[in-house]
């Protein structure tokens, strides 16, 4: 069953506390633009736009979104940006025409069974219940870890023999519909002091340069002398289509 947090307020703090998988990168806490849209900010200001997919009454998995008006062509400091725009249309009182995902998770417990695709299909519902145009998500394509120092461009660029993405992820909304867009080069930016990024990874981070970290789509790059680091991730931009398309 799936419900949005206006049908259920009641579901909001079991739909936030939905897990990560053990292996998700501690550091992407780091952000600040995210702290503009946390969990029970978006659940009390746009519940609309907060899905959640039920299991025996309990929430599996989420989709989270937040509305802000397109400002021409989609940015390319990505999530970063959206989540500033976002709140600052809603300081502002500007009127949306588009949502953007901030993120779909699905509790460990519950992967490999197609839950993804169908918090999608259910975000695309509402955003069109909200009358909203179209649902524009910046994708953090994990395969991508696996390659960091490989331009984010060539990477979404690959496909497979039958022309899909050969990006798990990227090939899930291509399926759904979704029409692969521009990279967001600088779409997620996290800098902190040294001692919390050793905190975060386990790793010793005393020399300038850059670091490969696990989980991380691209290098970070490290000031010993400066003691702090920066990490500048790049996304896809997916759009999709909703309302009749």
């Amino acid at each position: 069953m799936l419900v949005t947090l206006a049908q259920r307020p009641d579901l909001a703090e079991a739909t936030y506390a939905i897990p990560y998988p053990p292996d998700s990168p501690e550091f992407m806490a780091g952000s600040l633009p995210s702290l503009l849209v946390r969990g029970r900010r978006v659940a009390r200001r746009w519940p609309h736009l907060v899905v959640a997919l039920l299991d025996g009454g309990r929430p599996v998995a989420r989709g989270v979104m937040v509305p802000f008006r397109g400002r021409g062509s989609l940015p390319a400091r990505g999530w970063d940006e959206v989540a500033v725009w976002a709140a600052e249309d809603a300081l502002d009182d500007v009127t949306p025409d588009t949502a953007c995902a901030l993120e779909i998770a699905v509790h460990p417990d519950h992967q490999s069974r197609g839950h993804s695709r169908t918090v999608l299909e259910a975000m695309r519902e509402a955003v069109a219940a909200a009358g909203l145009g179209a649902l524009v998500i910046p994708v953090r394509p994990p395969g991508k870890a696996a390659v960091p120092e490989m331009p984010m461009r060539d990477y979404a660029a690959e496909t497979r023999a039958d022309g899909l993405p050969a990006d798990r992820w990227l090939r899930t909304h291509v399926r759904a519909g979704g029409r692969i867009g521009a990279v967001a080069p600088c779409s997620a930016t996290v800098q902190a002091p040294l001692a919390e990024w050793r905190r975060w990874t386990g790793l010793a981070f005393d020399r300038d340069g850059v670091v490969v970290v696990p989980g991380a789509l691209a290098p970070v790059f490290v000031s010993a002398a400066g003691d702090f680091a920066v990490y500048v991730e790049p996304n896809v931009w997916v759009v999709h289509r909703v309302g009749g398309f």
